[in-house]
This record gives structure tokens, C-alpha cells and sequence, in this order.
């Protein structure tokens, strides 16, 4: 669902003064802020896989420090 943002080069216009304009139209547009709430949304994980990670981590953290404590981990 990206919207196509067209900035045109003016004539005798400056590179950065392209950028500039075009990183303005992106601002205005609102492509970004809908970009990051994509990237940044939270998953709808279930409950049983919520705990499933939840145990599996204590069961790696136990065996992390089994390990170390026998020395052979650092």
C-alpha cells in the first residue's frame, strides 16, 4: 500500500534543494509515520506462545548457568 510521491527537478534547481523539497512532500505525506506503525506494531502473539517463550528461556538460562558453574562456559 505505497502511495507514489513524485517530486519533479525544477529548472536551475539545486540537488539539495530537490532533497529538500521532496523530504518535505515525504513529511507532509505521512509515508513514514505510517511506515514505522507497520514496523513497530505489536504482534498478536496467543498466550500459549507467550509462555512456551517464557519457558524456554528459563530453561536456556538454566542450562547456561549449569554450564558455568561446571566451567565450561567463561
Amino acid at each position: 500500500m505505497a502511495a507514489a510521491l513524485e517530486v519533479k527537478r525544477k529548472e536551475k534547481e539545486s540537488p539539495q534543494s530537490l532533497v529538500r523539497r521532496f523530504t518535505k512532500a515525504v513529511q507532509q505525506s505521512g509515508i513514514l509515520v505510517r511506515a514505522r506503525e507497520r514496523m513497530f506494531k505489536d504482534r498478536n502473539i496467543s498466550e500459549e506462545k507467550k509462555k512456551r517463550a517464557a519457558l524456554r528461556r528459563e530453561e536456556l538460562k538454566a542450562k547456561y548457568e549449569r554450564l558455568k558453574k561446571l566451567g565450561q562456559i567463561p
